[in-house]
């Protein structure tokens, strides 16, 4: 073994001493709400991002991630039990590595590893003999053994023995309180048994519970089946709304006749269109990387079809519910969105099928006006757009309300009150008897 090189045992001896410093590559909202968790556990935490304004704010005590509040910046800032820098080089003094930047697609809708690249290349320069580095960033299967392992391994590094290399998913969902990160299970898979070992006892220090795998390709793939499966479903289960929209079936209420089987069945539901950085995106990964192997999914490029032309489906509604209710010419018709962020009580645009329900809107000269909390303003090609407030005045202005995202503090009786004829694409007004509600 080379000199001053650290065995699998004595590392994980470390990690469970607490006596170790961890380095988390990538500070949005994966990166900072696991750097807090283990600054919380008592672990020093190097936070490193490329963008100088969050460290200026990280600095201040300032989050710009919503699920992590200004006080536990503050405080775990103020206890040095996070730093934070752009620098890379400060990975030589720690023992773990994770990788947390985002694997967007490029413009022709390919994965773009560019974040991984270059996370890679300034840890390679600073890669020390015992260390452990993690991916988290959702990609495709090999990702991690071709792309990463070649990189780090150039310096003549053994890996398993001189270095441990592992792939594990991230598995946050912005905003939902009912699974906080540590009680989400850890799913671990790594080049050799020895690297799974030493990230098993890592997590260990945070999640309650840790899955080992046989290989970093199964840990990517099984990132890539969760979002796939559910992907796939949300376009079944949009196809079956239009059709039972035209068969005059209230499909959520065959959704809830469905669900009382105790077996068989788990219950999906319809809306505007899929967004955010996974459901959306995830999948591409796997289809990109299937057909390069020779091989077409068809039922996720079917999924991907139907989801993504759900906002067409909104747009083609609110046209009709127009045209039959109000008589109205789309011209003359003054359309309020209620929410537009891709999910409830998130403050997250990325992929919000509320942007592409208002563009196709301004785009047949309807006249659009939103509102969300959560997003001060929005641009488009040719107009910008301002939240107006949700008040009785300004809900009587327009000709219908649609509810694209549901938040949860919205007072929905008073839309329904003050509104002509309201388009419910998210089943929030389900309990509200009025023949002002038009469902998907």
């Amino acid at each position: 073994m080379p000199k001053h090189s650290i065995t699998p045992d004595d590392l994980i001896r470390k990690i469970k001493s607490r006596n170790i410093k961890i380095a988390v590559v990538g500070l949005g909202y994966v990166g900072l709400p696991l750097a807090v968790e283990f600054a919380r556990n008592g672990i020093a935490v190097i936070g490193i991002d490329i963008n100088p304004a969050k460290i200026k704010g990280l600095r201040a005590g300032k989050s710009h991630v919503q699920d992590v509040p200004d006080k536990d910046i503050a405080d775990i800032v103020k206890n040095k039990k996070l730093i934070v820098t752009t620098k890379f080089e400060s990975v030589k003094s720690v023992q773990a590595i994770i990788i947390c930047v985002p694997t967007p697609l490029n413009r022709v809708k390919e994965p773009d590893l560019s974040f991984i690249l270059h996370a890679t290349d300034g840890i390679r320069k600073y890669l020390t003999r015992g260390q452990i580095i993690i991916l988290e960033s959702t990609t495709y299967p090999g990702t991690t053994e071709e792309v990463i392992l070649p990189k780090l391994t150039r310096k003549g590094y053994r890996v398993g023995e001189d270095f441990f290399l592992c792939f594990s998913p991230e598995r946050i969902d912005p905003g939902n309180q009912k699974f906080p990160m540590p009680v989400i299970p850890k799913v671990v898979g790594g080049i050799t048994p020895q690297c799974v070992k030493v990230a098993t006892a890592l997590y260990g220090q945070v999640f309650y519970r840790v899955v080992p795998v046989s290989s970093s390709r199964t840990a990517e793939m099984a990132k890539l089946l969760e979002n796939t499966f559910r992907i796939v479903n949300i376009g079944l289960i949009n196809e079956l709304a239009m059709i039972a929209e035209r068969l005059g079936v209230d499909i959520w209420e065959a959704i809830d006749a469905a669900k009382t089987k105790p077996f068989g069945f788990m219950p999906f539901y319809p809306g505007p269109g899929v967004g955010g950085h996974c459901i959306g995106i995830d999948p591409i990964y796997l289809s990109w990387k299937a057909k390069r192997h020779g091989f077409d999914v068809r039922f996720i490029e079917l999924a991907r079809e139907i989801n993504t032309n759900m906002p067409a489906y909104v747009v083609r509604r609110i046209t009709e519910v127009v045209s039959k209710r109000l008589k109205k010419d789309t011209k003359k018709t003054s359309v309020l969105i209620v929410g537009v962020t891709y999910k409830r009580n998130v403050a997250d645009t990325r992929e919000s099928p509320a942007i592409e329900i208002i563009e196709q809107l301004l785009g047949k000269k309807f006249q659009v006006t939103y509102f969300d909390k959560f997003v001060p303003s929005l641009r488009f090609k040719h107009v910008n757009l301002k939240s107006k407030p949700l008040t009785e005045n300004e809900i009587k202005k327009h000709d219908i309300a649609v509810i694209v995202t549901d938040h949860s503090d919205i007072d929905y009786g008073m839309v329904i009150k003050h509104s002509k004829v309201v388009l419910d694409t998210r089943n929030v007004l389900r309990s509200f008897q009025s023949a002002k509600v038009v469902r998907l």
